[in-house]
């Protein structure tokens, strides 16, 4: 029953991003449709796979957390967000995007079911950390997102193509305060991760924590440096759009990247 839900969310996001593309063909059946008809699967679909991840992660023997259960749930969040996002904002081409990658999480779920528990036992503190640090990676992969966006427009723009694709992003100061909206809200996000996991957790910097606790820690700082350039400085466009990928780069080989080498790799 689960592995039918898991394929409908599935099916659903595809067909939520086929609509969304349609959209954009002017005399397609689609192109007069109000937006809410066009996202509808897709918010069906984060319904279902909210419910897949409540089972896959919600066990008799405590929270399973394994790699491909974590990028599912970031990949619902981030699902989640940005058809929230694309109701009054023209982000149909984000959409189009997040939708199959949300599609994809749900397959890596299924195809890849490695199991790491968190006891029940565990202290609510760090059970929060472990929500905390997901809907943190959420926003800021949201921004990652948001920012390849920007520089496709950018590189639109600059060679002066106003028809076509653009006319279905908004301006490009929205795309950029979308992006900078997301990066503040990621990195406070990822400010209280941090700080959760020194409180909670006996010890961040074992071995097995050492070099995602670094990168995390690395990711922190690039982000606080991109934030202050743009509150004191002005970082605005290419500056901005490099930094936040590099940031979000560092947060992916924190988190993804540790737990592909102890679960899959290392099978710890």
């Amino acid at each position: 029953m689960n592995d039918f839900a898991a394929f409908l969310a599935l099916a659903l996001y595809l067909l939520c991003s086929l609509l969304l593309i349609l959209r954009t063909r002017d005399k397609a059946p689609c192109a007069s449709c109000p937006m809410i008809v066009l996202l509808a699967p897709g918010f069906v679909a984060v319904a279902v796979h909210a419910v897949v991840l409540y089972n896959n992660l919600i066990t008799a023997d405590g929270l399973q957390l394994g790699l491909s259960n974590a990028a599912s749930a970031i990949g619902a969040v981030i699902g989640l967000m940005v058809l929230l996002m694309s109701i009054k904002r023209r982000t149909i081409l984000l959409a189009v995007v997040v939708m199959p990658i949300a599609a994809l999480s749900i397959w890596l779920e299924l195809q890849f079911p490695v199991s790491r528990l968190l006891p029940p036992d565990s202290p609510d503190g760090l059970k929060i950390h472990v929500l905390v640090s997901i809907v943190a990676y959420s926003l800021l992969g949201m921004a990652a997102l948001i920012a390849i966006l920007l520089a496709m427009q950018n590189h639109l723009l600059h060679n002066h193509h106003s028809g076509g694709v653009l006319r279905h992003l908004p301006p490009l100061q929205t795309t950029e305060k979308l992006m900078f909206d997301a990066i503040t809200a990621g990195f406070l996000g990822l400010t209280l991760a941090l700080a959760s996991g020194f409180v909670f957790l006996d010890n961040l910097f074992t071995q097995h924590l050492a070099h995602k606790t670094i990168l995390s820690i690395i990711a922190w700082g690039v982000f606080a440096i991109l934030l202050i350039g743009h509150r004191l400085l002005g970082w605005r466009g290419r500056v901005a759009i490099r930094w936040t990928l590099s940031g979000f780069g560092f947060l992916m080989l924190a988190y993804f990247g540790s737990k592909l080498v102890l679960e899959v790799i290392l099978a710890r």
